[in-house]
């Protein structure tokens, strides 16, 4: 309809107007009920709002021939004259809507210059213009505009194949242009003026921050964007969209790595304007885990927190909990320790002060986190802040479960200043526990303990000490039956003694370390001494190497049969606990050596001195002595490889050669009986074992040979001693040593040690011919056939059908035959007769042992027949 008014409008038009748009006839403007020039600018407001409207209704072709017709309009008007300046308005009202139309109709189809164009006529080409419009089209125009500008930021059905980036720097011109067309309209003249402002604002940071990627300054450009913008907003609007901006604010801040100050504001606003409700918390904990800054964590948690004890109805009463676990949690990671504890302090100053108490859930839950925190700090020795997170659980912010957890914090704390020897303090802490508790008195007498230990070493070292001072302490510690005190007391009459102060008393220093050593024994027994147990194994070694200088100083002074009774007790408890050690102990096989080798020097002195000795005693230095030498191999192989350094790989192999001597001379001796010397010599072939495996990890290769030839030497036969150095061989890749060799001087040393069973004999003689024949040489096929020979006599003596174990094994018989006829048909091949006919002969031998052996003999005898006429003289 309205296209069909504007042509008739336009039929109607005189059609002799010249470029002055002056009539010919000035009475043909004489029907018209305007003047000429405002007849234009109707005519022009008519093309421009119908060719808008067609370019709505997606006409294109029509759209375009109006606004043709528009554009000979907006000519003639531009050329009229108004020389009073009367129609100015008019005209740039018509003007821009002209442009208007023409800027939407191409944007429309897409045609962007020409679009970008009549913005730039509106914007730019003539400000003047924009000066006569009211506000109400300006605001209209920048509608307009901002409704181009949006298109690109979301798609608008167009330029979908672009990346959001690109149309995001694109938009970023329109948005501005569009807020320099609403910058300066009075909020007051038009209802929708500020509402107008902040959405140019909303797109046009979102635009700036979208095409950061591809221009960096335009971060710095939405920031100032939501700045405007959020100022603009009264503080009482708690939109999402509002808050949605605020968000981004955060996200352009964070992107430009601003200072603290700046973010913590921006979170502030953002915590002003929230309601408390899950997703809320959810976003705010999580955005703040991506932030390097602690304290400013700490801080926006606090402040989310004070929001929350303050929230209207009680909001924000459920996620205090939340909160305060993730102070806790944040502080926990805090390298500094004092910030740490003065920020917890600070914010259960604000718990306390809106008199807020957790539920039994959550303050166990934060205690159970001081509980972690506090075990940490002591196993890394760092007591005194174990002890300050271990008394945040007292607090009362955690009355609901005072009653049975803030005794608990006491004692924790208590344990740490104990560990610190700082009695005073922990008998302080104690005296907040409740009385009635067990554990409370098991610390108050701990605490006792260890000071009475303290005084007892400060007693000696003080003036006007007295001698019996220590007889009555070591007496009262007796009666009333305090292990840790006696041991104290009994130690510093020890150093005592030996010192020679001694005037009054009568006491040999080698009775106290029995003493000694019996209490450190019971300790160690004692289960409540389980955590103390290494420190105590410890004690104990040093007590029984106090009491071998003890005994070599004796043996000086030739005075050792005055304390061979306590030489005697002191081997037998050195070696027993060592026994007991190695099923008892952790890391056992580096603790017991120095018992092992200690009780082996006791007993040793023992044998010197006593008059009567049994067998069993130098079977324990035996023992004492191989035992000690096991668990340094045994501790060797439970170290990373990285951990093993050659010197401790020589100490043991040295340790290793000196057990073995040991052995060596006992058994030469003769003071072992023959039913105990396979024991011995069990235990010497596990030392050689060991011998072996050692050079290999050193890469000693030439100690190899001499360990075989050591094994061959025992008096009793260790054919599995030979079996384990061949399987180490075998694995050692760098080994250097010919396999074949190894393996031959192996079986030559069992056999003539008559070491293997039939079965062992086999399997080695298949091994060591399987290596010969892979080198396919004439000596190493001669050694082969050698031993092929040995398994055929064997086979004589043990070829039968039953299955004992010293029956050849069937398997091993095929293989020989096979080999044997494989070899001689290869021999044969390359012309080497004679060894051919060897091979064949071995191989007809062999037949007799297996099933079918007339058959497989008839068809080996064919390749030894023509052997023997080819090798035989030629007629004459």
């Amino acid at each position: 309809v309205r296209l069909a008014g504007f042509r008739l409008i336009e039929a109607g038009l005189p059609e002799n107007l010249d470029v002055d748009c002056q009539p010919s006839f000035f009475s043909v403007f004489a029907v018209w009920t305007l003047s000429g020039l405002l007849g234009l600018v109707h005519m022009l407001q008519l093309a421009s709002k119908t060719g808008a409207t067609l370019a709505d209704l997606g006409k294109g072709d029509l759209a375009s021939n109006v606004l043709a017709s528009a554009a000979k309009f907006e000519e003639n008007l531009r050329n009229v004259d108004d020389p009073q300046n009367m129609h100015q308005q008019s005209i740039a009202q018509a003007t821009v809507v002209y442009y208007c139309s023409r800027m939407e109709a191409a944007w429309k189809e897409g045609n962007d210059s020409v679009a970008q164009y009549m913005l730039r006529n509106i914007t730019e080409n003539n400000v003047e213009r924009l000066a006569h419009l009211s506000a109400r089209d300006r605001e209209l125009l920048a509608s307009k505009v901002l409704e181009i500008g949006r298109s690109l930021l979301t798609g608008g059905g167009r330029d979908n194949e672009k990346k959001i980036e690109a149309r995001a720097e694109e938009a970023v011109t329109w948005l501005q242009k569009a807020f320099s067309l609403a910058e300066h309209l009075d909020d007051t003249l038009t209802a929708g003026a500020a509402e107008l402002k902040r959405c140019i604002l909303r797109s046009l940071a979102r635009a700036y921050v979208l095409s950061s990627s591809l221009n960096a300054e335009n971060l710095a450009r939405a920031e100032t964007a939501l700045n405007e913008l959020l100022d603009s907003i009264p503080p009482d609007n708690k939109d999402v969209a509002h808050q949605e901006m605020r968000w981004w604010k955060l996200a352009v801040l964070k992107r430009r790595n601003a200072p603290e100050d700046a973010l913590f504001e921006t979170f502030r606003s953002i915590i002003d304007h929230m309601e408390f409700t899950e997703d809320n918390i959810n976003n705010i904990l999580l955005d703040l885990r991506t932030l390097p800054h602690h304290q400013l964590v700490i801080k926006v948690i606090q402040m989310c927190l004070r929001a929350g004890l303050v929230a209207v109805n009680g909001s924000g009463l459920p996620f205090v909990e939340r909160l305060l676990l993730a102070i806790i949690f944040h502080s926990s990671r805090d390298a500094d320790h004092d910030r740490a504890m003065r920020d917890l302090r600070e914010t259960f100053l604000v718990l306390e002060s809106a008199e807020f108490e957790l539920p039994k859930i959550g303050a166990t839950a934060c205690l159970m986190l001081f509980y972690q925190c506090g075990e940490r700090k002591r196993s890394l020795k760092r007591c005194s802040e174990a002890v300050e997170w271990f008394l945040l659980g007292t607090r009362r912010a955690f009355s609901s479960v005072a009653d049975t957890c803030a005794s608990k914090c006491f004692r924790k704390a208590a344990i740490c200043h104990i560990e610190q020897e700082e009695y005073a303090q922990a008998s302080a802490i104690i005296r907040h526990c409740p009385g009635e508790e067990a554990a409370t008195h098991y610390l108050t007498f701990l605490v006792a303990v260890k000071q009475a230990i303290r005084a007892v070493r400060a007693m000696v070292h003080g003036s006007c000490f007295d001698q019996r001072m220590l007889l009555m302490a070591t007496r009262l510690a007796h009666e009333s039956d305090l292990k840790s005190v006696l041991l104290s007391v009994l130690q510093e009459l020890l150093e005592f003694v030996r010192a020679g102060k001694t005037t009054e008393m009568n006491v040999e220093p080698i009775t106290l370390v029995r003493c000694m050593i019996r209490l450190v024994l019971r300790l160690i027994a004692d289960p409540a001494n389980a955590g103390e147990k290494d420190a105590l194994i410890d004690e104990l070694t040093r007590h029984f190497a106090t009491a071998i200088a003890l005994v070599d100083a004796a043996c000086k002074e030739k005075r050792v049969s005055l304390v061979i009774k306590d030489v005697s007790w002191l081997w037998r408890t050195a070696y027993n606990c060592a026994a007991q050690g190695c099923a008892e102990w952790d890391n056992a096989e580096e603790r017991v050596p120095p018992l092992f080798d200690m009780s082996r020097e006791l007993l040793e002195t023992y044998l010197e001195t006593a008059l009567e000795v049994d067998e069993e005693m130098h079977l324990c230095v035996v023992f004492s002595s191989f035992a000690a030498a096991s668990a340094r191999v045994f501790a060797l192989r439970k170290l990373e490889p990285h951990m093993v350094n050659s010197d401790k790989l020589e100490f043991t192999a040295h340790e290793i050669q000196t057990c073995e001597e040991r052995l060596r001379k006992t058994v030469e001796k003769g003071v072992i009986s023959s039913n105990n010397i396979p024991r011995v010599t069990q235990c010497l072939g596990i030392l050689l074992i060991f011998e072996a495996e050692l050079a290999c990890r050193m890469k000693e290769w030439q100690v190899i040979p001499k360990v075989i030839q050591k094994v061959a030497q025992c008096q009793a036969p260790l054919c599995d001693t030979f079996e384990a150095i061949a399987d180490m061989l075998w694995s050692a890749q760098a080994c250097p040593l010919d396999g074949a060799g190894t393996g031959q001087a192996i079986l030559h040393a069992s056999l003539d040690r008559k070491a293997l069973s039939v079965e062992k004999f086999a399997r080695w003689l298949r091994a060591i011919c399987t290596m010969l024949l892979a080198r396919n040489t004439a000596p190493d096929r001669l050694k082969a056939i050698g031993y092929i020979e040995q398994a055929i006599v064997v086979l004589e003596e043990h070829g039968g059908d039953d299955n004992s174990d010293e029956t050849y094994p069937m398997d091993e018989r095929y293989w020989l035959l096979t080999s044997s006829y494989n070899t001689g048909i290869e021999c044969l091949h390359v012309c080497l007769l004679d060894d051919a006919r060897r091979w064949f002969e071995a191989s007809s031998r062999i037949c007799r042992y297996v099933p079918d052996g007339a058959l497989r003999a008839n068809k080996v005898c064919h390749p030894s027949c023509l052997l023997t006429l080819f090798s035989s003289p030629p007629w004459n």
